[in-house]
């Protein structure tokens, strides 16, 4: 789906919306998701394919929550058959059943993703006509030398606008907490499942380099607003006549490419506590 008015695959007015509240105690993250906290929290809608929009065949939603300390995302994810067998960090997690989140700055932008096993992977991305004026030139973990650099142009979405990114795919973010835990048996399909969930905590001082260029508060402030991205990614696809891309995400992006931060949720910040 396409508009005359925008360089970009998905319609403005269908990007979604979402307030994050505050919690009042720091969360326990073991990926169980059963403190008071999460259970007041909205949950977005189920997610949709990510290409056409269209509704997808298991539930998925996602919710966020904040404090002076942590951004925190969760994820429910409706699954009968958990299968996953990578545990290495960094693994290529999304070659199987995976969920993401991305969070986006004026001039960079960071992605998360995990499998049901626990095992994360994490990039970091900076928009190359911002990488000398930004700053990001001058720090060795942003070297165009360090392990893991290459030049980067999206995946499905390769005629950006602003041109070509510098992915940095052995950058960490300081202080990441991440777990999942799984409601079944999983590698195991002689029984069904119900699926899995996942808790994070993503350290506002780890973000740094996202708020750097255009002077972002760091906890945000009241109405402050963030781009992130909230998807999920399945080796599976639901039979024919759908047509399932195995991309599902809170926001469709109208093309098969997660790296477009101009598409992401707009996610408003409150400091209202979760549940008033």
């Amino acid at each position: 789906m396409t508009t005359t008015a925008s360089p970009f695959p998905w319609p403005e007015e269908r990007i979604a919306h979402y307030t994050a509240h505050r919690v009042a105690e720091p969360l326990r993250i073991d990926g169980k998701l059963d403190e008071k906290s999460w259970g007041l929290a909205p949950r977005s809608p189920r997610f949709v394919d990510l290409i056409t929009g269209q509704p997808t065949i298991h539930d998925t939603r996602a919710a966020v929550l904040w404090d002076d300390t942590y951004l925190y995302v969760g994820f429910w994810v409706e699954e009968p058959f958990v299968q996953a067998t990578l545990t290495e960090r960094d693994s290529l997690v999304w070659t199987e059943n995976d969920i993401e989140v991305f969070v986006a700055g004026k001039d960079a932008y960071y992605e998360f993703e995990i499998n049901p096993l626990g095992t994360i992977y994490e990039a970091f991305f900076v928009w190359e006509d911002a990488y000398e004026r930004g700053g990001f030139s001058k720090q060795a973990e942003f070297s165009r030398d360090v392990e893991g650099y290459k030049p980067w142009n999206g995946v499905g979405f390769d005629t950006h606008p602003r041109g070509q990114r510098l992915a940095f795919f052995r950058w960490d973010l300081p202080g990441l907490k991440a777990a999942a835990s799984v409601d079944g048996t999983i590698n195991d399909n002689s029984d069904r499942d119900r699926g899995w969930t996942v808790e994070i905590a993503i350290p506002w001082s780890g973000m740094e380099w996202l708020a750097k260029s255009d002077g972002r508060a760091l906890p945000p402030r009241d109405g402050d607003v963030w781009r992130m991205d909230f998807s999920r990614f399945n080796m599976y696809r639901e039979a024919a006549p759908a047509q399932d891309s195995g991309g599902w995400a809170w926001s469709a992006h109208g093309a098969w490419d997660s790296h477009i931060p101009e598409l992401f949720p707009y996610v408003h910040f409150s400091t209202k506590l979760v549940g008033e």
